[in-house]
């Protein structure tokens, strides 16, 4: 399967990570990647940036040492009505935008209907792009009503190599994540791999992903990390490099 895209990673920034920007990358780069997405933590997580940090992204070249690179946010859904921690005056002018759940922040009901609530109103958001991890077993999903509105709002669902890698945190993840791939077959909802990497020699690294995916013999032209124009699309504003 070609594989041009790292979407989800973070730098020092985040507070937990432990790479610059620019390390980042000259680490795409070296991976031959099309795209690198940097995706720091919204300030609802402990010890990211503040929401200046976002801000202020307009500064940054979207090249850096030959590497295109998209500039965005890994948001904290809140609570089921899927409030994230960033207005949509910051959110408007980043280039990607990631709504995950997280234990420090999702501190509400964690019911499978709740948290399935939050997932299909995050969809329903404009600005987000992608739902990062949607495999943790800590947040039970509906996954067939997930697929349903994911294909149905253009909104991709993650395959996530730091949930599927062993000794990952999060519970019952390779499961989890057949069970979504099951779906979204079914109803063709794409995904994409991303490796969540808060180091840079992680940039690029979806063995898990692929791992899975090839065992669910899931279908490849619902995985959008082989084409550059075929993720854009789900973009809602063209990146400033095409």
């Amino acid at each position: 399967m070609i594989d041009v895209l790292d979407i989800h990673t973070h730098t020092l920034a985040s507070g937990h990570a432990y790479n610059t920007l620019y390390e980042m990358a000259v680490q795409a780069k070296a991976m031959g990647l099309a795209v690198l997405g940097i995706t720091e933590h919204a300030p609802q997580m402990p010890g990211t940036c503040h929401e200046f940090y976002f801000a202020n992204l307009k500064a940054v070249p979207r090249v850096i040492n030959g590497q295109k690179i998209l500039l965005g946010t890994e948001l904290n859904l809140l609570d089921h009505e899927g409030n994230v921690d960033l207005s949509d005056d910051i959110l408007e002018n980043l280039d990607v935008c990631i709504a995950s759940i997280h234990p420090p922040c999702f501190q509400r009901n964690r019911t499978m209907e709740a948290v399935t609530s939050a997932y299909l109103n995050a969809c329903e958001n404009p600005y987000i792009t992608i739902i990062g991890h949607p495999d943790d077993g800590r947040f039970p999903v509906d996954y067939e009503q997930l697929a349903i509105k994911a294909r149905d709002t253009s909104t991709l669902l993650e395959l996530n190599e730091g949930s599927l890698t062993p000794g990952s945190f999060r519970m019952n993840t390779r499961e989890n994540a057949k069970l979504m791939l099951h779906y979204c077959e079914k109803y063709g909802a794409k995904v994409i791999m991303n490796s969540d990497a808060h180091v840079a020699s992680a940039v690029g690294s979806h063995r898990y992903p692929m791992e899975v995916i090839e065992e669910m013999g899931f279908p490849e032209e619902l995985v959008v990390n082989g084409s550059l124009e075929e993720f854009t699309k789900f973009l809602r504003k063209p990146p400033v490099w095409l």
